[in-house]
């Protein structure tokens, strides 16, 4: 049974061999682990089951030492955050602006180059087409988040029509990940704050549901899967997100739900990725913390229904030894060993 195969498995709700897994870190965390314990990042979250592929935010062209600028026109600051960095200058700044705003070439051919032949390398691990930013992230970073929020109320029909130009922007997106024949596709949109939506439910279902349902339709038709990223207390939106077509929520945060509570719920009707905590247990905890909790999930997920995964790329401050540990439990599953053992 190949990598793809277990993930296929675990999300389907059938007992998969063991539990899979795939995450992934920050660079600042990926420079601590080869400084730490002198491991790339690869030896050590390997094998992974899932490839993931396409551009997760934009791309970016370096302004100064700290500013970067999308394909989209957003300017983002990294003093802090070092891998994505916080908006700070946006393209459009009034709702006029929108007439004149030009998409980046979701078509162009350098969008996708590479691609196939990453593909072809990583043919036995499940391939994920991922579009970061894919709606609500997209349109608040274009207009400033405050400002958007404010067009809800103020200006709907101006939030609907950019919605609408980012859902034409992102199928183009999705026609060309089912055309490399990629098995699922990812659409990153936080919606949480910690203790719950940003938006509220009632503009949650007006303005975002329907564009959810546009999106997830032809990946869902074309036999495929659809994994979707939100950060936060977001369990409200379960049943909503089940009803247009979502197949795998990720990152599945413990400290916003009670994950064993939700992972009962759904199973059969949504399986998960992540539930590892990266704001408590694997920056603050033991050694011996992260194995019981590593051990734990692994108990939830033998039924199916969970890719293991820490709730984000993990940041800085995890220290390493608690990664090494995680893995040490994951791998020592006895459906892993066997396969491994298969294989030579």
């Amino acid at each position: 049974m190949q990598l793809r195969d277990v993930i296929i498995e675990a999300i389907n709700f059938r007992r998969p061999p063991y539990v899979p897994w795939s995450w992934w870190m920050t660079q600042q965390c990926i420079d601590r682990v080869k400084a730490e314990v002198h491991l790339e990042p690869e030896v050590l979250t390997g094998p992974m089951h899932i490839a993931r592929l396409g551009s997760s935010i934009g791309r970016f062209e370096q302004l100064d030492d700290v500013h970067f600028r999308d394909a989209y026109g957003v300017t983002w600051d990294r003093t802090v955050d070092k891998d994505i960095g916080t908006p700070c200058d946006w393209p459009i700044k009034e709702p006029e602006d929108l007439a004149k705003y030009v998409f980046p070439d979701a078509s162009a051919p350098s969008w996708y180059a590479g691609l196939e032949d990453y593909l072809a390398k990583n043919r036995g691990c499940f391939s994920i087409y991922c579009i970061g930013f894919s709606l609500y992230e997209r349109a608040w970073t274009l207009r400033g988040m405050e400002n958007l929020l404010m067009d809800m109320i103020e200006r709907p029909e101006f939030v609907e029509k950019l919605l609408g130009r980012i859902v034409e922007h992102d199928l183009m997106q999705v026609r060309k990940a089912l055309a490399m024949n990629v098995d699922a596709v990812y659409f990153g949109d936080d919606y949480g704050s910690q203790v719950g939506l940003i938006m509220g439910l009632s503009h949650w279902r007006h303005f975002i549901k329907p564009c959810l349902k546009r999106m997830f339709e032809p990946v869902r038709s074309a036999g495929k899967v659809v994994f979707m990223h939100s950060c936060g207390c977001v369990a409200s939106l379960f049943d909503d997100l089940v009803e247009v077509g979502l197949n795998v929520f990720n990152p599945f945060q413990p400290e916003v739900m009670d994950i064993y509570a939700m992972k009962k719920k759904y199973h059969g009707r949504l399986a998960f990725h992540g539930g590892m905590s990266v704001q408590k247990i694997l920056p603050f905890g033991t050694v011996q913390d992260v194995r019981q909790a590593t051990e734990k999930l692994i108990d939830a997920g033998r039924e199916g229904g969970l890719i293991f995964s820490p709730s984000h790329d993990v940041p800085y401050d995890v220290p390493p030894a608690n990664l090494v540990a995680m893995m040490e439990v994951l791998r020592s599953q006895p459906g892993f060993v066997a396969s491994q053992k298969a294989k030579r």
